[in-house]
């Protein structure tokens, strides 16, 4: 119990905590605001400096700070233009201007005294250039007599200069206490700035979702009307079930779906099964051949009665297409009784009337009849190649075994008619969906746009106009 108690502040953060976090990021973003405010600050102080006579200056160093060395001006050049030949320009920009102990430099020669005040070329740089507002006056400089007497040589210019130091290794100290400021509250508040750009990106991912349905339904339309243009691909497909029918010397085996395309086929069997090259097993229950194997013909001295009653009882239908934009056909008759296809539910009809304009192409005159929904949900329409009958006389139905695999038990069970469903069954129509479906009913295949207890094979839409077939493991875009 004590180390229950012990545990439960790293796993339940407190509201004091959380006011904690909080204040962590007020001062955080106080920081951004302050550092912000102080670049601001300098640069308007800089630019008003500018409009005031601002100029670049060297100040001159007493040899005790400066380690003992004297200051030139070939020194200065070196260390604020990187040219010992630009010392010309600082003796000429400062030749004449009195300095703070009241001298004033005569010559390029001469000696320089601590404290005086350099001025220096625009481009000068450097951690030794400081900035000074310029407050010259043009005044005769007494000379050390005090007599007042007028001096021989021409007036010197009174350098009034005001100093306000701004290096530049001060300039990227602020701008670094910035960006620490920036990233302190970025990592202070990195969870709640996720959540906000997952907001966002949710919502421009939204703005975009009705031009994005607009384009996923004419794609699925465009598959729609490639299916009912395309014959040569079923036909294909019943061509490769010859490699499977039953023989004289070997029995049938079980293709539960099959992809063909120009280099190759593919088919899925159950996981039991396994097949001799040129077959090569790519994943799980699916083989697959290149296109240049020669499929054995059905129609040879070869055909047995079980081969063509093979093939009679298959039923391949066009579910929609993969990723790659080719065809998957499912046998139908190894559905087993009945296939119940939840999820979007506009998405769910129209893989029904899919399977059902799929059959009434392969299968015409096939028998049909349409359960109504308790739920007064609107039937589906029956394709006028096929037959719709009002009533079906129903076996009796025994309990469904619903402990089978799907793939490795789902029995064969040819296409007599089929049961549709708009909606889940409950009560009388579920009854009368299993005993029409069901072991031991009328033998029918049922095709349920919903939930339908006991369904050997089940399929899941979403609102993009896709089908999941688990027992696969594919997803499809199905036809509009």
């Amino acid at each position: 119990m004590r180390e229950g108690t012990e545990a439960m502040p790293r796993h339940r953060p407190t509201s004091r905590g959380a006011g904690r976090g909080r204040h962590r990021v007020v001062r955080a973003v106080a920081l951004v605001l302050l550092g912000l405010c102080g670049l601001l600050g300098m640069s308007t102080s800089a630019q008003a400096a500018d409009r005031d006579g601002t100029v670049k200056v060297f100040v001159v160093k007493d040899q005790a700070v400066s380690g003992g060395q004297l200051a030139t001006l070939q020194g200065i050049a070196v260390s604020t233009l990187g040219d010992a030949s630009r010392a010309g320009e600082i003796f000429t920009l400062n030749r004449s201007l009195a300095q703070p102990d009241g001298a004033a430099l005569t010559d390029p020669g001469e000696a320089l005294h601590p404290g005086w005040i350099l001025r220096l070329p625009d481009d000068a740089s450097g951690p030794d250039v400081q900035l000074a507002r310029d407050t010259s006056t043009q005044q005769p400089v007494p000379p050390p007599d005090g007599r007042g007497a007028a001096p021989a040589a021409p007036p010197q210019t009174q350098q009034q200069t005001v100093l306000f130091t701004l290096p530049l290794p001060a300039v990227i100290a602020g701008a670094g206490a910035v960006l620490l400021a920036i990233v302190t509250a970025g990592i202070v508040a990195r969870r709640r700035v996720k959540r906000g750009f997952d907001v966002l990106r949710r919502g421009v991912h939204k703005l975009g979702d009705p031009a994005r349905r607009r384009r996923r339904l004419t794609a699925r339309r465009s598959v729609g009307a490639r299916f009912a243009a395309d014959a040569e691909t079923v036909r294909r497909a019943y061509d490769t079930l010859g490699e499977f029918v039953p023989t004289r010397n070997k029995p049938e085996t079980p293709v539960h779906a099959l992809r063909i395309d120009n280099s190759g086929v593919t088919v899925w069997l159950p996981s039991t099964d396994k097949l001799a090259e040129p077959w090569q097993n790519i994943e799980g229950t699916r083989w697959r051949r290149p296109p240049t194997t020669t499929a054995r013909s059905v129609h040879g001295t070869d055909t047995t009665t079980m081969a063509m009653a093979a093939l009679d009882a298959a039923c391949f239908v066009r579910v929609g297409t993969d990723d790659d934009g080719e065809p998957v056909l499912v046998d139908m008759s190894r559905l087993d009784g009945v296939l119940s296809v939840t999820g979007d539910y506009a998405v769910a009809r129209d893989v029904v009337r899919n399977l059902l304009a799929e059959v009434a192409r392969s299968k015409p005159r096939t028998p049909v009849t349409v359960l109504r929904g308790a739920d007064g949900t609107p039937p589906l329409d029956v394709p006028a190649e096929l037959q719709q009958v009002a009533r079906v006389e129903a076996g009796v139905a025994r309990p469904h075994d619903t402990s089978r695999t799907v793939v490795g038990a789902a029995a064969r069970r040819p296409v007599k008619g089929l049961v549709v469903m708009a909606g889940t069954p409950n009560g009388r129509e579920a009854a009368e969906l299993a005993a029409l479906c069901g072991p031991g009913g009328a033998g029918w295949t049922g095709l349920v746009c919903g939930e339908a207890n006991g369904a050997h094979w089940r399929w899941y839409t979403d609102a993009h106009g896709s089908v999941d077939i688990p027992v696969l493991g594919a997803k499809l875009t199905v036809p509009a």
